[in-house]
């Protein structure tokens, strides 16, 4: 995925543009361009989770198919689950700055700071990819023993990237230890 925040300065219409140039306003303008550029890419991690999440959907049925009394069709089902927090959690986070007045303010740096971590994520997504793609392998092969691994591994690739969501949530809120 490309840099979003390139884009958004492109789109800039001529009020924006007109806006860069008042001085006072420059910054706070600077500043929403990043938390929309941020905002879009929080959006796109959260479409790819969905994404992967209807993947893990029709997996679990492929594997009620072929196993319907085992008890990975439980396990998926709560990664399932917990993929739809997840999404959540992406999708509604906060942007790290919040209007003109505000109590916590976060100057440009900490705003590129931010997109550059939730960026970042979009590793973790792959991660998340290569090891769906290991379970539909597994499941076309009815390897019980490869199926029981690959749906620990999307978990634990999951878990990661929660884990990394929900740190950003402390930077923004400013209750990092």
């Amino acid at each position: 995925m490309a840099d979003v925040r390139r884009k958004v300065e492109e789109d800039r219409g001529l009020l924006k543009k007109i806006q860069l140039i008042i001085p006072g306003y420059r910054g706070y303008r600077i500043r929403e361009d990043l938390r929309d550029s941020d905002k879009i890419m929080r959006i796109e991690l959260a479409k790819r989770l969905a994404l992967q999440r209807d993947q893990l959907e029709d997996s679990r049925v492929d594997l009620l198919a072929a196993m319907p009394m085992a008890k990975e069709v439980t396990t998926l089902g709560g990664v399932i689950n917990q993929y739809k927090k997840v999404e959540g959690l992406v999708k509604y986070s906060e942007s790290g700055y919040s209007g003109f007045v505000t109590d916590v303010r976060f100057d440009i740096d900490e705003l590129n700071r931010i997109y550059d971590y939730d960026y970042s994520v979009l590793e973790n997504v792959q991660f998340i990819d290569e090891a769906i793609g290991v379970l539909k392998g597994a499941l076309d092969e009815e390897d019980e023993v490869k199926i029981k691994q690959s749906i620990k591994d999307v978990k634990k690739r999951l878990t990661g990237l929660e884990d990394k969501w929900k740190k950003r949530i402390t930077i923004i809120q400013g209750t990092e230890l």
